[in-house]
């Protein structure tokens, strides 16, 4: 595996990038993303439906094809080629949404930050006892919040995705903030397990594909990442040896121009011109304000 150094990025790209979060997150996650890119990007990082501005209990997806399914109206607004960026479960639904019929011809490029898809460890014995103990993870959750110990939940959660890093306290107000959704992780980890043929999906894509992971983080992601690295015909795998799962934030200032130049060199493979004079690039940020 290679260690993460930062990579010079192009000042240029016209294709849209759709930046996706993870669970019990908002898409204000990747304000520092855009940073990276250069005149004339465009990052769309919207709100996954359930959390941020579009918090609510009914209705929520179960499949992971529903989720892409209340995302179309953003992918929509993407123009052209899309970038695709993924962390944790939003990194499910970026891996879901370049693997759709309906979008792969408009995917450039995809960036997938240990994204949570469990299915693809039921394949051997040593992968399936990492995919049994996160379903038990999902359980004793959906017991806890359905029984109303929302606390006891949200202590679970964040000690798996802990992995063997330091255990820090979380401010106040993120915990406020994960108490507030936690309704929606059931649904999360259902969609997340009802996702099949994902070895025969990844093996299917066919555009640049970088994987980013940590080494301080669970055995599961690390597990799914390397996983992937080999489905995925030149993927491109790159991990942090001292950074946890949560590193799209803890970590954004190396893997930021990581990404940029990913998304870079794929702009050139398709042969997009550099733009010139265009304004600064900017966040668009669904999550309302």
């Amino acid at each position: 595996m290679n260690i993460l150094t930062p990579i010079s990025s192009r000042q240029n790209a016209t294709a849209c990038v759709v930046a996706l979060h993870c669970s019990l997150g908002s898409g204000r996650q990747w304000t520092k993303l855009g940073a990276e890119f250069g005149p004339g990007t465009k990052l769309i990082a919207p709100d996954l439906i359930g959390y941020g501005s579009k918090a609510c209990t009914f209705d929520l997806p179960l499949t992971l094809a529903q989720e892409v399914a209340c995302l179309r109206e953003t992918l929509d607004q993407a123009n052209g080629s899309i970038h695709l960026v993924g962390h944790s479960y939003g990194g499910a639904i970026a891996f879901k949404i370049a693997t759709d019929p309906a979008y792969e011809h408009r995917i450039r490029s995809l960036t997938l930050i240990e994204p949570v898809l469990p299915t693809l460890l039921r394949e051997s014995a040593p992968d399936r006892r990492l995919h049994d103990q996160f379903a038990d993870l999902a359980t004793e959750v959906r017991h806890d919040i359905w029984n109303g110990s929302v606390l006891e939940a949200i202590d679970k959660f964040s000690e798996f995705w802990c992995g063997s890093g330091p255990r820090e306290e979380l401010p106040v107000a993120a915990r406020i903030r994960m108490i507030e959704h936690a309704e929606r992780l059931p649904y999360d980890f259902a969609a997340a397990f009802a996702e099949e043929n994902v070895t025969m999906a990844a093996a299917s894509l066919r555009v640049p594909t970088l994987l980013l992971s940590g080494g301080q983080s669970p055995n599961l992601t690390q597990r799914i990442v390397r996983r992937l690295a080999a489905d995925i015909d030149g993927a491109e795998l790159r991990h942090l040896p001292d950074a946890g799962h949560m590193l799209a934030m803890t970590h954004a200032c190396i893997i930021n121009p990581v990404i940029a130049a990913h998304i870079a060199r794929a702009d050139e493979l398709a042969g997009v011109p550099l733009a010139a004079g265009q304004p600064a690039a900017k966040l668009v940020s669904l999550a309302g304000g």
